[in-house]
């Protein structure tokens, strides 16, 4: 009978050997006269001769059927990679990655205005809008008090009552299709000086005293006043160490000695607010060094 090997790749198919293996008999003259007989050869005096074909042809059987085991094995592994590709690429609900939906869809948030400096106490209103279709939900995220609301079909706008932080970082959400997205608004509250105004010069014996009045400014602490004369800062001062949040009454005392060159030279006060990129100024009207024993002009 043929030999069989059994197939590795599943199943219980075998691939039996194609070439049939030769048979032996064993002559009834004892151990001594024995003798191989191939089946195919009648011939008992060629036996001696084809043993050496027989041989090799065992050696051929054995490495067609170790071809044989290597080739199954390698088809066996490249199935089962396979099936692991088609199990990860088709996996079901479970799946991590989520499926192509209208999430991934762009959108663009906008907020007008995007910066609003006011006086404190001021109201302001924000527009939020949209370019979702349909959009799921506007929100404002604010400590500020809030007032009237109107809305459209894409946009929201927001009132912000009362107003008197000196800034305020105002984001606004729009939700489409599940995804979130924000816009930024910054509000300044701010107060230009009311007035700044300079004292005439004070003469005490080689020594001259300037006094400036910046009058309800607001916020203090981003207040510099400086003194000019003749163009040139001879004095600047800056106040923010003062936190209040409240309109404030700001004076500079500046005293500096008296040279002949500063005769007749023109001195003012300036009041700069900066905030954030917005800068305020406010000036005093110019005064005048006068000789000494003279009354300012």
């Amino acid at each position: 009978m043929g030999s069989g090997i059994p197939f590795l790749g599943g199943g219980r198919g075998y691939i039996f050997e194609l070439l049939r293996p030769l048979e032996a008999s064993v002559s009834p003259g004892g151990a001594d006269e024995a003798g191989l007989h191939a089946s195919l050869s009648p011939e008992p005096a060629l036996a001696s001769r084809r043993q050496v074909p027989q041989f090799g042809l065992l050696a051929m059987r054995f490495l067609l059927r170790l071809s044989l085991l290597v080739l199954l094995a390698a088809a066996y592994q490249g199935g089962g990679s396979a099936r692991r590709r088609r199990a990860v690429w088709t996996q079901g609900p479970g799946d991590i990655s989520p499926a192509p939906s209208q999430t991934k869809a762009p959108f663009w948030v906008r907020i007008s205005p995007t910066f609003k400096a006011v006086p404190p106490g001021s109201s302001v209103w924000l527009n939020c809008s949209s370019s979702c279709p349909r959009p799921e939900n506007f929100s404002l995220h604010t400590g500020l008090q809030r007032g009237q609301t109107r809305n459209g079909s894409n946009w929201v706008s927001f009132q912000l009552l009362d107003v008197r932080a000196w800034t305020s970082n105002v984001p606004c959400f729009v939700t489409c299709a599940g995804l979130t997205r924000r816009a930024m608004a910054r509000i300044n509250a701010y107060k230009q000086p009311h007035s700044v105004i300079l004292e005439p010069p004070v003469l005490r014996g080689s020594e001259y005293t300037l006094r400036c009045h910046v009058t309800h400014v607001f916020p203090v602490g981003f207040l510099v006043v400086t003194l000019l004369r003749g163009g040139r800062v001879i004095y600047f001062e800056s106040l923010k160490r003062f936190t209040g949040q409240d309109l404030a009454n700001v004076t500079l005392t500046h005293a500096f000695q008296a040279r002949p060159h500063d005769l007749w030279q023109p001195v003012t006060c300036h009041a700069r607010l900066n905030l954030d990129g917005l800068v305020v100024r406010s000036s005093s009207a110019p005064m005048t060094l006068t000789v000494f024993g003279e009354a300012p002009l």
